[in-house]
């Protein structure tokens, strides 16, 4: 590929990202704000995901992955948790499903401040970051996402809900699999990765 066939390739990429995600939120966004006023806590997913959003039509540059299945993983991991419903049955008490997704919402937030425009969909290399959140795993963002998500679930399961987070919960790590693909050709994130062993959990994976 040539590096002008190349580089229209990154444009569309990008184009399209910023697009799908664009399209994405309005549905959800939709279906959330009727169901806010009966469950107040759902507002921490709404400001999590409408974050995301903002970072990626702002974010900046960088050297992005253009493989079909880092490009598959992040637009459906990303799209596919915008497909859950509010309803079905709370398992647990409010108060402990509202501290998970509170808990999980703080850490996905802290972790995108912490990349600001170096945040993306598709795995990339934007700049490495290893401050905050990031002395204690190399993808503090995704644990949040997972945190707050499964709150979600246990306070609105449904069989829908449970298989979309599963499938979506798959994509996360082999999300992590792809941008660690990319990152690793940096010395900086090699030598990262080297004082910061954990991925998501510390001690686990």
């Amino acid at each position: 590929m040539g590096r002008e066939s190349s580089r229209l390739v990154r444009v569309a990429i990008d184009v399209g990202e910023r697009l799908f995600v664009i399209l994405l939120a309005a549905r959800f966004l939709r279906a959330f704000v009727i169901a806010v006023p009966m469950h107040p806590s759902f507002i921490l997913l709404v400001i999590s995901e409408t974050l995301a959003v903002t970072l990626i039509l702002t974010r900046k540059h960088g050297q992005v992955a253009v493989r079909a299945v880092p490009i598959v993983a992040a637009l459906a991991g990303t799209g596919l948790p915008l497909l859950v419903l509010p309803g079905g049955t709370a398992l647990v008490p409010s108060l402990l499903s509202s501290g998970m997704m509170l808990g999980g919402l703080s850490l996905s937030v802290v972790s995108k401040l912490y990349l600001n425009r170096s945040f993306g969909l598709i795995a990339a290399n934007r700049g490495v970051k290893v401050r905050g959140p990031y002395r204690i795993v190399r993808h503090p963002m995704y644990l949040g996402y997972m945190v707050s998500q499964l709150g979600f679930l246990a306070a609105s399961f449904s069989l829908f809900n449970l298989v979309v987070y599963l499938f979506a919960w798959s994509l996360q790590l082999l999300r992590v699999r792809e941008e660690e693909n990319v990152l690793r050709q940096d010395l900086s994130y090699r030598e990262f990765a080297g004082r910061v062993t954990a991925r998501l959990v510390p001690g686990v994976f």
